[in-house]
């Protein structure tokens, strides 16, 4: 028994890894990434050979990870709530399938869109594959529901989902941690038939889930992640989910709160307990960070008329994340506010990091479009979806990953020629690929750029998937050889660089840009390691 100080995203690689873990899957995305980069640097995780290399993406990531619990090992997936869509399909079906060693699938989610293009909200991804989902309020829970989850995850058969959102996921506690678990040994699912989903075995497994149900209800309504603690005043009920209920807390010093209260960590809902407290109070105040999923589902529940305050009738916010001063006006009680920031400590707009290869790739870009007009360059995710920003203002769109390359088909397709995609390399091998086909198979009048930094850089530096194999991947899909051009993006190599650009943007077919140079951050770490070796 052994106390340390982890980040909430930490704290569930250490519980995991305690509880047997034999691998974990993942590709980065914040506020998610250092689950897997903990695991990578773990002791344990090394003598014990744990797997923890990166994925392409979510979807090869959660399918690999099936893969390893289908015999019988217990595996982590990490991701944040946008690749959550991109794994949607495994998830789905993998609620289906169900397990046969402990499968957790951990999802970050990122209110007020802090790195992220929305704010969704995963707890609506359990519901709608009918799985057990767990939402810590605090680091401790965070280590607990990875180490039982396994445990919950075996007895029911079942994959299990972890919610955590970015200020768990990076803010640091104490976290007491339990005995080390040994790794399950390799055993094949009793039912040969369990993962083959052909309709007919599909349906049977179907129903199974269905059954299931009572049990994830029954574990839910015992489950010591949710508590109901009595109040004197009942005029109001508070059910508090996940990290909310910390918020809730910080607005009483003693932390006695005098109204009935529940405190939420395990779905699906505890249908007995707001019952209860239905029954008992003359209003309710939900409490979640994120949509408005409990308080839908409380609305529809209930039948005695009782009020339901929350997100969907502005008592809080319907969007952004909760903060100690929003759950105090949603109470009622007076907000304080301290001063405002002074304006020389006011946040500058993120940009492009000094020396970065992308800045000299959106110089030329800008000088050879010059000529055509604006509104023609589509990008996705990545470092270089700042050239959006001035002093650049080169890309038009920002969809998703991949996005660049098919929307720039698209809208060539509809007669926006020319038109150029602009896209990482480490998000050209996550979605990237299966776009370029499309364009190679009709030969699409559109020009792609690969700015290839050699790394996946948003997310911190981690390895990429591409690294090495981009224009063999570009040749393999079809792209003419004639037509995949690579240059160094350096100013002194600015002639050479227009040159190129211009003659492929003028070329009326699918062509191949690669702007390569190590990323400048990595470098310089590269560098200072080197050093001290």
């Amino acid at each position: 028994m052994q106390k340390i100080p982890l980040l909430g995203a930490e704290a569930i690689a250490q519980g995991a890894i305690d509880a047997g873990m034999s691998g974990v899957y993942a590709y980065p995305g914040t506020p998610s990434t250092e689950i897997t980069e903990y695991v990578q640097n773990n002791k344990t995780a090394k003598e014990r050979n744990i797997h923890s290399k990166w994925s392409a993406n979510e979807k090869t990531a959660l399918e690999t990870a099936l893969g390893m619990s289908y015999a019988g090992k217990r595996t982590l997936v990490c991701m944040k709530h946008v690749g959550l869509n991109v794994a949607a399909d495994p998830f789905m079906n993998s609620a289906i399938t169900g397990i046969n060693g402990g499968l957790l699938i951990t999802v970050a989610d990122d209110p007020s869109m802090h790195s992220s293009q929305n704010e969704q909200d995963s707890r609506f991804y359990g519901k709608f594959a009918m799985i057990p989902t767990l939402e810590p309020s605090n680091q401790q829970e965070a280590y607990e529901m990875a180490y039982n989850g396994f445990e919950l995850s075996e007895k029911y058969q079942t994959p299990v989902l972890i919610r955590i959102t970015t200020r768990l996921a990076h803010s640091r506690a104490d976290v007491l941690r339990n005995d080390l678990i040994a790794e399950n040994v390799l055993k094949l699912p009793q039912d040969p038939n369990q993962f083959i989903l052909l309709p007919a075995i599909a349906r049977k497994r179907y129903k199974y889930l269905l059954d299931n149900q009572q049990n994830f209800i029954k574990s839910s309504e015992e489950s010591n992640y949710n508590k109901y603690i009595e109040g004197n005043d009942k005029s109001l009920g508070i059910i508090a989910c996940g990290i909310a209920y910390n918020y809730l807390l910080e607005n009483y010093r003693d932390q006695e709160i005098p109204y009935p209260l529940i405190k939420i960590g395990q779905y699906p809902m505890p249908k007995s307990k707001i019952k209860k407290i239905a029954d008992e109070c003359n209003a309710l105040l939900i409490l979640e960070e994120g949509f408005p999923i409990l308080e839908e589902m409380i609305k529809g529940y209930l039948e005695n008329g009782i009020l339901v305050h929350g997100r969907l009738d502005g008592t809080i916010p319907r969007d952004g994340e909760l903060n100690p001063n929003i759950v105090r006006k949603g109470l009622g009680m007076t907000v304080t506010k301290g001063k405002d920031i002074p304006e020389f400590l006011a946040n500058r707009p993120p940009s492009l990091c000094k020396g970065c290869g992308h800045i000299d790739t959106f110089i030329a870009l800008n000088e050879v479009l010059a000529k055509y007009g604006k509104g023609r360059v589509f990008s996705d995710i990545g470092c270089y979806t700042l050239g959006a920003l001035p002093p650049f203002n080169s890309i038009d769109s920002c969809v998703d990953m991949g996005a660049s390359i098919t929307m720039a088909k698209g809208a060539a397709d509809a007669g926006l020629i020319p038109s150029v995609a602009v896209i990482g390399d480490s998000t050209f091998t996550h979605s990237g690929i299966t776009g370029l086909l499309d364009a190679v198979n009709e030969n699409s009048s559109i020009t792609v750029i690969i700015a290839d930094n050699y790394t996946t850089a948003m997310t911190g530096g981690q390895d990429s998937a591409a690294t090495g194999k981009i224009e063999d991947i570009c040749k393999a899909v079809g792209v003419d050889p004639e037509h995949i051009r690579v240059f160094v993006p350096l100013k002194k190599n600015m002639q050479e660089m227009i040159n190129v650009m211009r003659e492929e943007i003028e070329y009326n077919g699918i062509s191949v840009i690669i702007p390569r140079r190590e990323c400048i951050q990595t470098a310089t770490r590269r560098k200072k390691e080197e050093k001290h070796k």
